[in-house]
């Protein structure tokens, strides 16, 4: 696991303006995957972004131990150097198991502001896919992901009957707090995760739904779903229709509504209450303060959550274990693979010398022997080479889960196994 490294920032040391000076849009992942690669000089790299991290996971190209990646990291996703000291105060990384442990929590939705929450797997495996589409992901990284959603997928299945928590979920509770029982229409702009638990959590209390999307027919799709109504981002920046409550979970590194926009929405009957899941911000701030509409973003969501978040932590303490084990379990899984073809070579210098060794005794001292003779010892010979070789097999299948990749690689340095007969270096001095 040496060569894996994350390095990335979220909610639990960073403000959400923070997170969103490192977003990537979507719509460049194709062409910034590559290039981050490049820049890290990795084989294999994988970006996750949400609504309260920013995280890059990536392989090294050599095989090398991953070292502390966060100057790059922070000149790939911001465009410019950092100033002295600013990457390794802004941006967190792990190296190693510890990269790998990293990943299974937030795949299991342990390092969620909302913790427990089922969203991330998701956003993880749409992750996973765009880097595979760009060609960026490889045999190693799908590997790991692989086992994180694995490992996300059983913790559904142990969580099966009990309602896993979101962000979402708050969201929906500031919406009802704020219709006060009033049927009145809520907008929901992007269809994503997060908006997609909110309407189905406003939709099983009764209220109309406006889906709102830039391609029109993933809103009307969704909307089919939950009994409401679409319509085009750009026909609703342009005219919104009357709602008292806006959701909005749309990528893009610029703001989904504009000041004009949010001016008509707030010569509605009653001003709606909006809730931006964007980062950056779907709504300026301050524009929506202008406007005199209340705003509700990830900061106060997060804040929120975290009043419930110990009690959440100790319901999951389960999942925490199952971790544990299988991280030791993949632990031996990748150090035997990674030594593997080494392994096989060791096995076979034993049953090269034992065969030889039994060639030599059948040509001099027992040169008597018949045929059926000379088989039974040519069997036995194999099987003394296969269990004296079983030992040393063993143990550095458990050194390598173990120990430094270094301390592996001294063995085979200095065990100099060789033919019967043919001299060290030393041997020749």
């Amino acid at each position: 696991m040496h060569q894996i490294g994350v390095v990335g920032l979220s909610y639990r040391h960073a403000g959400v303006d923070e997170v969103a000076r490192f977003a990537l849009p979507k719509a460049d992942l194709g062409v910034r995957l590559p290039a981050l690669r490049d820049l890290l000089r990795a084989s294999e790299v994988l970006y996750v972004g949400t609504c309260n991290r920013v995280e890059v996971l990536f392989a090294t190209s050599d095989g090398s131990p991953a070292g502390d990646s966060r100057r790059d990291v922070f000149r790939a996703l911001t465009g410019r150097d950092p100033h002295a000291g600013e990457a390794t105060r802004i941006l967190r990384a792990w190296t190693g198991e510890a990269a790998v442990e990293h990943l299974f929590l937030v795949a299991c939705g342990l390092d969620s502001a909302q913790a427990g929450e089922q969203e991330i797997a998701v956003q993880l495996r749409g992750a996973w896919e765009a880097a595979r589409s760009a060609h960026a992901s490889g045999p190693i990284l799908d590997r790991l992901v692989g086992e994180a959603l694995g490992m996300a997928n059983r913790v559904h299945r142990l969580e099966a009957g009990v309602r896993a928590p979101s962000l979402a979920d708050l969201a929906a509770d500031r919406v009802l707090l704020h219709l006060a029982g009033k049927p009145e229409t809520v907008a929901l702009v992007g269809v994503s995760p997060m908006t997609k638990r909110c309407a189905m959590a406003l939709h099983r209390a009764g209220v109309p739904l406006l889906i709102v999307n830039r391609t029109l027919q993933a809103a009307e799709e969704f909307a089919e779903t939950v009994g409401g109504r679409a319509l085009p981002l750009d026909e609703f920046r342009a005219a919104p229709p009357d709602v008292s409550g806006l959701v909005l979970a749309a990528g893009g590194g610029e703001p989904v509504l504009d000041t004009a926009a949010l001016g008509l929405l707030a010569r509605a009957t009653r001003a709606p209450l909006i809730i931006d899941f964007g980062v950056p911000p779907n709504v300026d701030p301050d524009a929506a303060r202008l406007a005199g509409l209340a705003r509700v973003g990830m900061n106060d969501l997060i804040q929120a959550a975290q009043e419930r978040r110990l009690a959440q932590l100790m319901r999951l303490a389960p999942v925490r274990a199952a971790i544990d084990e299988r991280l030791t379990r993949l632990r031996g899984d990748l150090a035997t693979r990674a030594i593997g073809r080494r392994l096989a070579d060791l096995r076979g210098t034993f049953e090269q010398i034992a065969a030889e060794e039994v060639d030599r005794a059948l040509a001099a001292e027992l040169r008597g022997l018949d045929g059926s003779q000379r088989e039974v010892l040519q069997r036995l010979g194999s099987t003394v080479a296969r269990r004296l070789a079983h030992l040393p097999l063993a143990g550095l299948r458990a050194a390598a889960a173990h120990a430094s990749a270094d301390a592996v690689d001294a063995f085979f340095r200095e065990a100099k196994l060789r033919r019967p007969g043919a001299g060290t270096d030393d041997d020749k001095r």
